[in-house]
């Protein structure tokens, strides 16, 4: 018989390395930042009556600032999910009767049989 795993609400917070993030995580934000840079140059070109490429310096600067952008607003979400994480993790550690551990269940035992009916 398989032992019964029980859930601590304060491993859900704890990093440990056992997870890990998908390869766009780390860089979809200076991308979009990128793509969104040079689109802008795009747009205002074409609403200039310009060729959409023209003035392609502004294109490498706007897809530079973008890029710079996002890497900051990456860096801003990151810091406030760490801090939002560390004040439920202190509420949990100061408060633990109202986090019970839990004795882990499976679908299994959830839910109910079920018999088609046809």
């Amino acid at each position: 018989m398989s032992s019964v795993k029980v859930n601590d609400p304060l491993e859900l917070l704890a990093n440990k390395g056992n997870r890990e993030p998908p390869f766009l995580t780390a860089i979809w934000n200076p991308l979009i930042g990128t793509v969104a840079g040079f689109g802008v140059v795009m747009f205002a070109n074409w609403g200039f009556r310009k060729p959409v490429f023209a003035g392609i310096q502004k294109h490498i600067a706007f897809a530079l600032i973008g890029g710079a952008a996002g890497t900051f607003f990456d860096g801003k979400r990151n810091e406030y999910a760490a801090k939002r994480d560390a004040v439920l993790r202190h509420y949990i550690e100061l408060h633990p009767d109202d986090f019970p551990k839990t004795d882990r269940k499976k679908y299994s035992d959830v839910l109910e049989s079920w018999v088609p009916v046809r």
